[in-house]
């Protein structure tokens, strides 16, 4: 029997067009609490202001385009995403106050939220249904590789070049995207009058897709879990003298996702979802265990590996569950009902999780995050796991 075919010319050029526009993402978020202290002498909250309110932007966007992406077609939304990410790049080189630059950051976040929905909704109808949980992993590698890529280069730039050499490098590989995504072959969905009729109105279903609920939640407390490292593991690494290592935490993660990535998705596809989350679960749960007692620098490093194995597999086989478990014509719903959750979690947890660090300290933080994400298999199993074993005992 022959293997459906995933690298096609549109699952590469959507995928590099996804990395591109998260590495731009993650290169402006690196820098631009700086550029704003410098530029602007913003207060710390203030300068952390400018980095967050691109979340915001992100989610109402995301909210409105999961809605609205099939009606105005998936390639007509990318257009207009990265049209939009494009003129407000470029609106950067005239930024002349703080209240501009909060301005530009949340048309910013509302611009990329367009434009992540239509790349993850076109990714997903160009991966074969048999290899669904290979091909999001694949995919979801090129927001790793801009996770661990952008901020380095960001300011590696920024201090030999200047902020501006970011704006104009963002600016050109949005360019290519833009180009790029005119030789996508995206296939258009034919709607019934009824599921035309049903996507009518305000109603909570056609802002969300109820089927993928469930592994929201669940992305809602491991996104809150990541943000403890992503926002707070430089200061911790200044406080335990591991200043220097730390700046390799990232570069060890991504490297253990790339290694693992070939297998846990082809698992997913031919020993089901469940056979790889309750580990991702475990291993995340035991790099920040690790992460909370680090004393030595090969500490970090070892709880960067087994983060990378668990939070990069949650997040590409959660992505992958959400689509597999909806409506084929919801795609779209699906796949900004997740990143809503996903980003709900990593942008609410600093807020809430810098109350408690001055209470339980650092490592409390991480053994607090670490149970929390031990008591998510337990919800995983009651959400979907159950389900899951279920079906797959079914159709045996």
């Amino acid at each position: 029997m022959n293997e459906p075919k995933l690298w096609t010319k549109d699952f590469l050029i959507v995928s590099i067009a996804n990395f591109f526009l998260y590495f731009t993402f993650y290169l402006l978020i690196a820098t631009i609490s700086l550029y704003a202290t410098e530029k602007f002498q913003a207060s710390p909250s203030m300068a952390g202001l400018a980095s967050g309110i691109f979340v915001l932007g992100a989610l109402i966007a995301r909210l409105f385009s999961g809605k609205s992406i099939e009606q105005v077609g998936r390639k007509k939304m990318l257009y207009i995403g990265f049209i939009a990410i494009l003129i407000v790049t470029l609106l950067y080189f005239v930024i002349n106050s703080m209240t501009v630059l909060l301005i530009i950051r949340f048309l910013h976040g509302a611009a990329f939220g367009i434009a992540s929905t239509a790349t993850g909704t076109i990714v997903a109808s160009v991966i074969p249904n048999e290899r669904r949980g290979e091909g999001t992993g694949y995919y979801a590698l090129s927001v790793t590789l801009a996770a661990a890529i952008g901020p380095f280069l960001g300011i590696f730039i920024n201090q030999h070049a200047g902020f501006n050499m970011n704006f104009i490098l963002c600016t050109i590989l949005l360019a290519l995207s833009f180009i790029a995504a005119f030789f996508l072959k995206v296939i258009k969905v034919e709607f019934t009058n009824e599921q035309l009729a049903n996507m009518k109105g305000f109603k909570l279903n056609n802002f969300f897709e109820p089927k993928a609920f469930p592994i929201s939640i669940i992305a809602v407390f491991i996104g809150l879990c990541y943000s403890s490292i992503l926002t707070f593991i430089t200061s911790y690494s200044q406080e335990i003298h591991l200043v220097d290592v730390a700046s390799f935490f990232f570069v060890v993660y991504a490297v253990a996702i790339l290694v693992s990535r070939p297998f846990t998705g082809r698992w997913f596809d031919t020993k089901g979802e469940n056979f790889v989350m309750y580990p991702a679960f475990l291993f995340f749960t035991i790099g920040l265990i690790i992460l909370s007692q680090a004393h030595v620098g090969y500490a970090l490093l070892i709880a960067g590996v087994f983060v990378g194995l668990g939070y990069g597999t949650f997040m590409s086989s959660a992505q992958a569950i959400s689509i597999k478990v909806s409506p084929k014509h919801r795609m779209g719903l699906a796949t900004s009902t997740y990143f809503i959750f996903t980003d709900l979690g990593v942008g609410i947890g600093p807020f809430i999780l810098g109350f408690m660090i001055p209470v339980i300290g650092f490592r409390g933080l991480y053994v607090t995050m670490a149970i929390v994400v031990f008591a998510c298999i337990f919800l995983y199993y009651f959400l979907h796991g159950r389900k899951a074993v279920r079906k797959t005992v079914h159709v045996g």
